[in-house]
């Protein structure tokens, strides 16, 4: 997710914006360091007993939220429609996994976190060993716009269930929308000190990361994540950052093009491209590149951005401008649009653009472009588009399109999560971690670790009988050394 422009700050208050319109949604206050801190504070005086309440109660009310949110689904949506732009089936869609996601992290909290037996091992056959995940305490969100529903509650969901409390400030693109989810828990019976929400831009931020949370989850682009790095160090606050990416799809010889192609645009254009885990890049064998180019022209070529349209406008209308410098420079190194070109960046919308020919080295391709904007390349085989899929500073999300070698291509694809023949499908199933490398950030959100992100490992050993050795005490014999050396050959001397 790119970060840039911002609503209109004045004094104590804000407002936000229908991109579509221009029109003001609500103003909001600016919530000061005293206030977010006084939050943090109140957040912490709950969360021992939410800790305590175990997982079988916990779950209870995680699955009354997931309710409260269904009943609200129409109104959420509609509300996620008018703040961030994309459209209302999209939105409804969002909430579907969201829902699914709340249902797993209910479920499925005590067989990942609650105590299981270890292995004592030879040495320690006396003892027995467990080990559990205890709750962290406070976990700060800084939520992302672009999925003002699913990318909070992937967060604050799964600390929920991991016997955290939380402190959610939204991004002030969609701030209505995190109000009405912290809305949604009260309403479902949630302690509301547990999941509370603080309003502002930057400096609210800011204040979260060094109100003396246990952890920040964010959400942003890697110069607003160097930001808020910097802010945790002071006081050593752990952070888990999701920096964004330029996704790349490789397209085999091999591939069912009407599914690839399919998969391309929808990949690149829904949420008029404002997903973090778009696809930006295509990769194609030379052998099938012409025949998917038609394809892809001809589905892009049949869309359009405006009211109504299936893609909507940009949330942020700064983020257009760099867009349309993208498509620039790309056309200025060579660059055909056989799709859009460089009249389709309006006021407000952008308009689907595929692009064919554009160098390795331009700003397109290099850096995330966050806007319905696609590239095709043509390569000789699937180790170049390998090559060139990774060349990048980012690793988030990624897919490829093969029928005999889609498996170990994934695989070999540097990125946190690879889909084969598919799209974004790794962010509906909530087993698996959701989260890059590089530049895409480090941790992971979502699934068994996700869980485990908001939460710390606790081992406790008891020990059941003496051993025959002497071993951690100033009583030990000579022959309890000599029967150590001789353990220690016995056991690891060998090859």
């Amino acid at each position: 997710m790119v970060a840039i422009g911002g609503p209109a700050l004045s004094g104590d208050t804000f407002e936000s914006f229908n991109p579509a319109s221009g029109e003001i949604i609500a103003h909001f206050p600016v919530h000061s360091a005293a206030e977010v801190g006084a939050a943090v504070r109140r957040a912490r005086a709950a969360a021992g007993a939410w800790a305590e309440t175990g997982f079988t109660a916990r779950g209870r009310v995680l699955r009354a939220w997931r309710a409260a949110l269904v009943r609200e689904a129409r109104s959420l949506a509609r509300l996620v429609h008018q703040e961030n732009g994309k459209s209302y089936p999209d939105a409804m869609l969002e909430l579907l996994v969201t829902a699914q996601h709340l249902t797993w992290a209910a479920k499925h909290a005590r067989a990942v976190l609650g105590p299981r037996r270890a292995p004592s091992g030879i040495l320690m056959a006396n003892h027995s060993a467990r080990v559990e995940y205890r709750p962290l305490g406070v976990i700060g969100v800084l939520g992302t716009w672009d999925y003002p529903v699913f990318g909070p509650i992937g967060t604050v969901g799964y600390a929920l269930a991991a016997g955290n409390a939380a402190v959610l400030k939204p991004s002030e693109h969609t701030t209505a929308t995190g109000l009405r989810l912290a809305a949604t828990w009260r309403e479902a019976g949630g302690d509301p000190a547990l999941f509370q929400v603080v309003t502002g831009a930057a400096a609210t931020g800011e204040a979260l990361c060094r109100a003396g949370v246990d952890k920040i989850g964010f959400t942003g682009c890697p110069a607003t994540a160097q930001k808020v790095a910097r802010a945790c160090a002071d006081t050593l606050t752990p952070v888990l950052i999701d920096g964004g990416g330029s996704d790349a799809m490789l397209v085999d010889h091999d591939a069912d093009l009407d599914a690839a192609a399919d998969g391309a645009v929808w990949g690149a254009m829904s949420n008029a491209g404002q997903t973090c885990i778009a696809i930006e890049r295509v990769y194609v064998h030379e052998r099938v590149y012409d025949a998917f180019v038609a394809k892809v022209t001809a589905i892009a070529g049949r869309l359009s951005a405006g009211p109504g349209a299936p893609i909507g406008p940009m949330t942020m209308p700064a983020q257009a401008e760099i867009v349309r410098r993208h498509i620039a420079d790309a056309l200025d190194r060579g660059g055909r649009a056989v799709v859009g070109g460089p009249g389709a960046v309006g006021e407000r919308y952008v308009q689907p653009t595929v692009l064919v020919d554009v160098p390795e080295d331009a700003l397109v391709v290099r850096e995330e472009t966050f806007g319905p904007v696609l590239t095709v390349a043509r390569v000789t085989d699937m180790d170049e588009g390998l090559r060139l899929a990774d060349a990048t500073r980012f690793g988030l999300g990624g897919a490829v399109y093969s029928r005999a070698r889609g498996v170990e291509l994934a695989r070999r694809m540097r990125s946190g999560m690879t889909s084969v023949n598919s799209v974004l499908s790794f962010a509906g199933v909530p087993s698996l971690p959701y989260g890059g490398t590089a530049d895409s950030g480090f941790g992971r959100i979502h699934g068994p670790d996700g869980l485990r992100e908001w939460s710390r490992s606790k081992a406790v050993t008891r020990q059941r009988f003496p051993g025959p050795l002497r071993t951690t005490t100033f009583t030990r014999r000579p022959s309890d050394d000599r029967r150590i050396a001789g353990l220690l050959r016995l056991l690891y001397g060998r090859r």
